[in-house]
């Protein structure tokens, strides 16, 4: 298995401001399309920002998300019409996962800011980006060039895998 990409995957919270060009954000946003979810609803919806007025009023409904020289964030949202029952949190966070996995084979930088289930954020991106009520703002993926290096991190437990009934 070629699990480079998996462990070199890392929370990078320093960028430069250099664009990411878009036909590489189609294929991270085409990442994202491919996860899995329930019943295959898809229920997920990208907004894709790269306007430097919308990034800092999103920068203030999310205070801990890196924003001030990053050239894009991704929201990734929730629609609740499409998803199976309150599966869209399981389905968001597979896309959310591929486009972190995707942004590192890019050789771009990611970050995870969490949204939800912070209704506070939810809220404040939810009103900043105009969405109607059955689109929930689930997650804010920050991308750009990496201004920092971070060595790939091997995270296993071995502690933490059980077999059958031996807990």
């Amino acid at each position: 298995m070629n699990d480079q990409i998996i462990f070199q995957r890392r929370s990078i919270r320093r960028f430069t401001a250099q664009p990411i060009a878009e036909n590489t954000l189609q294929k991270i946003c085409k990442a994202a399309f491919n996860a899995p979810s329930a019943m295959n609803r898809q229920p997920w919806e990208l907004i894709v920002i790269n306007q430097k007025p919308l990034l800092a009023k999103i920068a203030q409904a999310h205070p801990h998300a890196p924003l001030q020289e990053a050239p894009v964030a991704i929201v990734v949202c929730g629609n609740t019409q499409k998803a199976w029952e309150e599966y869209w949190v399981c389905d968001c966070g597979a896309a959310t996962q591929n486009i972190l996995l995707a942004a590192t084979a890019y050789h771009l930088g990611s970050l995870w800011a969490g949204v939800y289930p912070r209704q506070e954020r939810m809220q404040a991106i939810q009103e900043v980006l105009h969405l109607p009520a059955h689109i929930k703002p689930f997650s804010l993926v920050v991308l750009g060039t990496k201004a920092e290096k971070k060595e790939p991190n091997d995270r296993f437990l071995a502690e933490a895998i059980h077999f059958n009934d031996q807990f």
